[in-house]
């Protein structure tokens, strides 16, 4: 089951509305999720030479304050954070790795949910309107974003399988499907230092278009590769730094509908969750081919 939700502002001046045009569609996506919901925006953009990291704890009353005071002391650099519910956003004048190796020693309790310079995720289990006042969507601002909301058919119902996945710098993916060869491409993943924390067959899908990407290819010809390499069926809508895209397998039998106007391009599972958007009524809208890539990048 599951749903798919995603939003690409094409006007700088419409990024202040990016949450509040979002929340409804992503509750629109309940009934094909109820268990768990997430969503990644980008926006907030730090400068060269920092990066930005969503942190996340189980408990919603836990230490941040401490940790990052312990995490400053020992990187010796700027950083700057703000909590966001069992979340924080952290922001911090130093290397992606060494920042992931003093939140390893000091807190390996934490869950690094994201990293790059414009990214964050968000995430956790329950509805998708009680994600959305937890973490204040409505109010966020931003250039794109992409959620999912989760109906566990085939595992527990535990953040770990709470989409979306994030496995390189700026780059997200959710997805509404089945992946068959999950567990042998995971391995060879594996070998070329990709690294995973959940069992999810969606999080494989999120490594190897990182791994496509180190190789040197566009995000066209990673999802082109993309389309020999992932046996299965499945729906996919990828978040960049840059864009937005979305792609279907050959078969094309998970649902998905795609609606752009001057001012947004946006998608979704089922057409209810894009009814709410302001044109809806003029934009162009049509259902994505197979195993054709559907790409909006910023120059």
């Amino acid at each position: 089951m599951c749903g798919i939700v995603g939003l690409y502002l094409k006007k700088p001046e419409l990024e202040g509305q990016l949450g509040k045009l979002f929340e409804p569609m992503l509750e629109a996506m309940t009934d094909r999720g109820p268990d768990s919901a997430g969503f990644a925006i980008y926006g907030d953009e730090v400068a060269d030479g920092w990066v930005k990291l969503t942190l996340q704890a189980i408990e919603a009353d836990y230490g941040w304050k401490h940790l990052m005071g312990a995490l400053e002391g020992r990187l010796g650099c700027s950083l700057d954070w703000f909590q966001n519910a069992s979340a924080a956003v952290l922001k911090v004048n130093c290397e992606e790795e060494r920042a992931r190796a003093a939140l390893a020693d000091l807190a390996p309790e934490v869950r690094i949910m994201s990293a790059g310079q414009s990214i964050e995720i968000l995430k956790g289990m329950g509805l998708p309107k009680e994600i959305s006042e937890r973490f204040g969507l409505g109010k966020m601002k931003g250039s794109h974003i992409i959620g999912h909301t989760r109906m566990a058919t085939e595992s527990a119902v535990t953040m770990e399988g709470s989409h979306p996945f994030s496995t390189g710098a700026d780059l997200c993916l959710v997805h509404n499907g089945s992946l068959s060869n999950h567990f042998r491409l995971r391995q060879e993943l594996k070998r070329q230092g990709i690294s995973f924390e959940t069992e999810n067959d969606t999080e494989v899908a999120a490594g190897y278009l990182t791994w496509r990407l180190q190789q040197g290819d566009s995000l066209k010809e990673a999802l082109d590769k993309s389309l020999e390499d992932l046996d299965g069926f499945f729906t996919f809508a990828i978040g960049t730094r840059n864009g937005f895209a979305v792609i279907r397998d050959p078969i094309a039998c998970k649902p998905a509908i795609l609606a752009e106007t001057d001012d947004y391009v946006a998608m979704a599972s089922e057409y209810q969750a894009l009814a709410s958007l302001p044109g809806i009524e003029n934009a162009k809208v049509w259902e994505p081919e197979p195993a054709t890539m559907y790409i909006w990048e910023r120059a």
